[in-house]
Formats: structure tokens, sequence, C-alpha cells
């Protein structure tokens, strides 16, 4: 096996464990925490599939502002960061046999996919990603208006989010 497929294994399951402790972990700090690791571990995916460019989006975004926000945000409120309630509610058992049904149907679909062993040609040498990247986020026909309108859908639930938190006096 070459390094670079047992460096991509070790990475995903390193990442999925991550994620896994995310949603089982019982103290809120840990979870916000194995957070940050799983994060880190998509970010080392990025890297290795040359996409240098998301994978320091993903460091300095999702680790650097969202984690770290995350992790200020449970410290500073008032309540107990150890949970007492129970770790599942009741319908934890559709929910794994649902996640499993399309786990099954992910690798159907990716099995049956006829184009599933074949390789992308070579990108030519002049070939700049992140110019490319840019370009399509300001084209008017390609991707202004989803930008443009992302941008509107996070004011608007800063917007909600103040307004709930707002203390009433």
């Amino acid at each position: 096996m070459p390094i670079f497929e047992l460096i991509f294994i070790l990475v995903a399951a390193l990442t999925l464990g991550a994620a896994f402790l995310v949603v089982t972990s019982k103290n809120l700090i840990h979870s916000a925490l194995w957070l940050v690791v799983a994060l880190f571990g998509v970010a080392i995916v990025f890297a290795l599939l040359n996409a240098g460019f998301l994978a320091v989006v993903q460091v300095v975004i999702y680790i650097g502002a969202i984690a770290i926000l995350m992790i200020f945000t449970i410290m500073l409120t008032r309540f107990i960061t150890q949970s007492t309630g129970p770790r599942f509610n009741t319908n934890w058992i559709w929910a794994l046999i649902i996640s499993f049904l399309m786990f099954g149907g992910l690798i159907w679909i990716f099995n049956s996919w006829p184009g599933i062993n074949t390789q992308l040609p070579p990108l030519p040498a002049d070939f700049d990603p992140i110019r490319q990247l840019g370009i399509a986020l300001v084209s008017p026909n390609a991707y202004v208006l989803p930008f443009e309108l992302a941008s509107v859908l996070l004011v608007a639930a800063l917007i909600g989010a103040i307004i709930v938190a707002w203390e009433r006096t």
C-alpha cells in the first residue's frame, strides 16, 4: 500500500472517530474540542487532495473562527457544561437504522456508477484554481447570486439571533 493511501486511511479514521466523539461526549467542552479535531482532519484531507485553498479556509474559518466561538460561547454561558440529562433519546434506534440505510444507498449508488474508476485528465500547467474560484464567485453567469443570497441569509440569521437573545426588560 502506498504511503499516500495509508496517510489518507489514518486521517479518515481519526476524523470519523473524532466526529463520533463529538456526538457521544457528555461534556460540551469535550464535544467542541473533538469538533476541532474532526474539522482539522477534514483540512488534512483537503491538503491530501491538493486543494490547498480549501484546507486553509477550513482551518481559518471553521477551526479558527467557528469552533473557537463555540468554545467561548459554551464557557461564557450561565449554564453548567456537564449535561445531566439522558445521553440518547427514545428515537436513537430509528436514527441508527436510517443512517445505515443511507450509507448503504450511497455505497450502492457509487458502485453502480460507471465513472467511479475513471481518472480525470491532468490539469494544464498554467491552471490556477484560486483565480478560477474568484472569477466564478463574482461572475454574473456563475455563482454571484447564490453568494449574495447566502450573505443576506447570514445577516438575517444574525438579526434573528440578536432578537432571540435580547433580554426582555
